[in-house]
């Protein structure tokens, strides 16, 4: 059996970083999503490690795990706070922010 990995690339108002996130999955390319899209992965059950990336750009890392048949759902977007933006020219892993979804909710 598979899990799924969801990632859905939507912001509210104005972003500067609207271009294609690239998608890792355990350190490897898995997929890529594009700004108002959401792109979804067949994972292997089990611990993972995820993380985006948008050329120097990226998201930190974060871990989860997906059992059988279970849905994974995360948000991502290039907006942030203006002090996070600022230092995100210097720590290129605050870039991108990346949240788990649940209950259809999101915290972004």
């Amino acid at each position: 059996m598979t899990a799924t990995l969801k990632m859905t690339h939507k912001s509210i108002g104005a972003e500067v970083r609207r271009g294609t996130y690239d998608i890792l999955v355990d350190g490897r390319l898995a997929g890529s999503v594009k700004m108002n899209a959401t792109t979804e992965i067949k994972i292997v059950p089990g611990p993972h490690s995820l993380q985006l990336r948008n050329g120097r750009n990226s998201s930190r890392v974060q871990k989860f795990e997906a059992a059988e048949s279970q849905t994974v759902s995360y948000r991502c977007t290039g907006k942030s706070f203006l002090p996070i933006f600022l230092a995100s020219f210097v720590i290129s892993d605050l870039a991108l922010q990346l949240r788990r979804v649940d209950d259809g909710h999101s915290q972004l």
